[in-house]
């Protein structure tokens, strides 16, 4: 299987090849085209701020490549919330896969979420063999309004998107890489799935 993580400069990559090492998959990390067009799988990760971020895809074409994508992609944390509409950090207009918008945490909780918090009301095969309010690792102070893409919620002062998908787009908020076992069955799940 080829799989490939999306390379833009924006991304916490070791954790995540070494997690798909541990499944005895080696993640290609490119940021050239054809690569990323003929993977099996894809990863696409972030962390940092939104804005930035995303000048740095449109900076190398990735802005308007990634929504051509037909295999499954999966964004993970800031990953996840660039391929939604807009994204209050920055006021950023994002890629527009997952109709919905990012907004930040109020004060009245702190902010960033950081640390273990449950996800719930599972909807995909991507939490094939996970158990309602499964505990997933966090960092973050902006998340994913809910909308009819949620597949996993998550409480953190208002219940909110933890994971989201599309046709063959996925993303989620929490990061599985650093979630254990559970998230690591997570990873798996997503390269087991299938092609439609």
């Amino acid at each position: 299987m080829k799989l490939v993580i999306i390379d833009y400069g924006a991304g916490n990559i070791k954790s995540i090849q070494f997690a798909f090492k541990r499944l005895g998959v080696d993640a290609i990390l490119s940021r050239d085209v054809e690569e990323i067009k003929t993977a099996d799988r894809i990863i696409f990760p972030g962390v940092g701020e939104a804005s930035s971020a995303m000048k740095m895809l449109r900076q190398s074409g990735l802005d308007t490549i990634i929504p051509t994508l037909t295999q499954p992609v999966l964004g993970i944390c800031l990953g996840m919330q660039l391929l939604c509409t807009h994204s209050e950090e920055g006021d950023t207009e994002g890629v527009g896969i997952f109709n919905t918008r990012v907004k930040r945490f109020s004060n009245a909780v702190k902010v960033p979420q950081m640390g273990w918090n449950v996800i719930k009301n599972l909807q995909s095969d991507l939490f094939k063999g996970i158990k309602e309010n499964e505990h997933m690792y966090l960092v973050h102070s902006y998340y994913a309004a809910y909308c009819d893409e949620t597949i996993a919620e998550t409480d953190y002062g208002i219940s909110y998107a933890s994971a989201l998908q599309r046709d063959n787009f996925y993303g989620v908020q929490f990061h599985p890489e650093k979630s254990g076992t559970e998230g690591a069955k997570i990873l798996e799940n997503f390269l087991k799935l299938e092609v439609k």
